[in-house]
């Protein structure tokens, strides 16, 4: 069913910041951007949410796509809305947590050339607001971050 309308309208997307501790150290799950804007940046994983698909069903299907992980429990944590924080057009994302508990083999796919873990402390440059994202989930948690 198409959709017009008189006003411009904002994309929705979702991301997921995924943690894990491994000995006393903790990681975040990033992914290298295979497309433009900020092609071969590493970011958070996520994307667009489908007309017909529930917030929580679309960030496990981008994290499943990006990574190949699946079966976690993801959290709703925050709403981002920067106006400018991507550079194609006006773009809000919900993001969600989650920790790893159990080791799942990373399998890059779809927009994303690579997958892996990143010391939280050591993280490099990141695309879109993601630096910020991470800095809110950090200081959220409280935590070593």
């Amino acid at each position: 069913m198409p959709f017009t309308y008189n006003y411009p309208r904002p994309a929705l997307t979702v991301d997921t910041v995924l943690l894990k501790k491994t000995g006393t150290d903790d990681f975040v799950l990033l992914i290298k951007r295979l497309h433009p804007p900020f092609e071969g940046c590493w970011a958070i994983p996520g994307g667009f949410v489908e007309i017909d698909e529930l917030l929580l069903d679309a960030a496990s299907r981008e994290l499943f796509e990006e990574t190949g992980l699946q079966g976690l429990e993801l959290k709703q944590f925050h709403t981002f809305d920067a106006i400018d924080r991507d550079p194609r057009h006006r773009t809000i994302s919900v993001v969600f947590t989650a920790r790893m508990h159990h080791e799942q083999a990373l399998k890059a796919g779809d927009d994303a050339a690579e997958a892996a873990w990143f010391p939280v402390n050591q993280l490099p440059d990141l695309a879109f607001d993601h630096a910020d994202i991470l800095k809110k989930v950090k200081d959220y948690n409280h935590q070593s971050l």
